[in-house]
């Protein structure tokens, strides 16, 4: 018997196993909250929410601070937009976006906190 099935069979019927298996997700929430984090899994859009994250800021602002044409910024706006992390406000001619509340804000503050503190 190897180290893994040993494990196996000592844990079979464990009633921390059953305490435990009471906190999985369920596979459509699982999936929901891997979908949320693919989404901040590009820098750019990492970036585009960490501008955010201070200010609402129109898609021009946006253009000129990342350096990057309307239509590239305008597509990953669209991507976070469909994952819900970010909400849009028209004015005029002017589309202005906004992080879609402070849990995606606070999310980006610990992962930056986390990778420059440890």
């Amino acid at each position: 018997m190897n180290d893994h099935t040993s494990c196996l069979t000592e844990h079979s019927g464990d009633e921390r196993i059953r305490q435990l298996s009471q906190h999985l997700l369920d596979g459509s929430t699982a999936l929901l909250v891997a979908e949320m984090f693919k989404a901040l899994s590009d820098p750019t859009r990492v970036r585009i929410i960490s501008l955010l994250s201070e200010k609402e800021m129109c898609v021009g602002e946006l253009c000129h601070i990342l350096g990057m044409a309307q239509p590239a910024v305008s597509h990953q706006l669209r991507l976070l937009r469909t994952m819900k992390l970010v909400n849009v406000r028209k004015e005029g001619r002017h589309a202005f976006y906004v992080l879609s509340d402070d849990h995606i804000r606070n999310l980006f503050k610990q992962g930056l906190e986390h990778v420059l503190f440890g």
